[in-house]
């Protein structure tokens, strides 16, 4: 089963914060299970990986004017043939 994460910036957390607290987050679940997690171990190298490869300033300006203008940015984060993969999608906010 592919890991697939989905990051929501939003005005007061880019997506460099989001990602971070989410792989903090994952962390900590990891460890309070205290046995193995196949899930929880792909979500937390995945976005290590993220965190450690990404633009995130680009990413930041890609989303910023969208966020701004009240719309609701979601970055799609996954792996495919060991290759990190990461779309942007917008939607209105309703």
């Amino acid at each position: 089963m592919a890991t697939r994460i989905v990051l929501a910036p939003t005005v007061s957390h880019c997506i460099e914060t989001v990602a971070k607290r989410e792989y903090w987050e994952n962390v900590n679940n990891y460890l309070k299970k205290r046995k193995e997690d196949k899930m929880l171990e792909g979500k937390i190298e995945l976005l290590r990986y993220f965190l450690e490869t990404a633009d995130f300033a680009n990413l930041r300006r890609q989303s910023e004017e969208h966020i701004l203008n009240g719309k609701q940015v979601q970055f799609i984060v996954s792996m495919k043939n060991k290759k990190l993969l990461y779309e942007m999608t917008v939607e209105n906010s309703q």
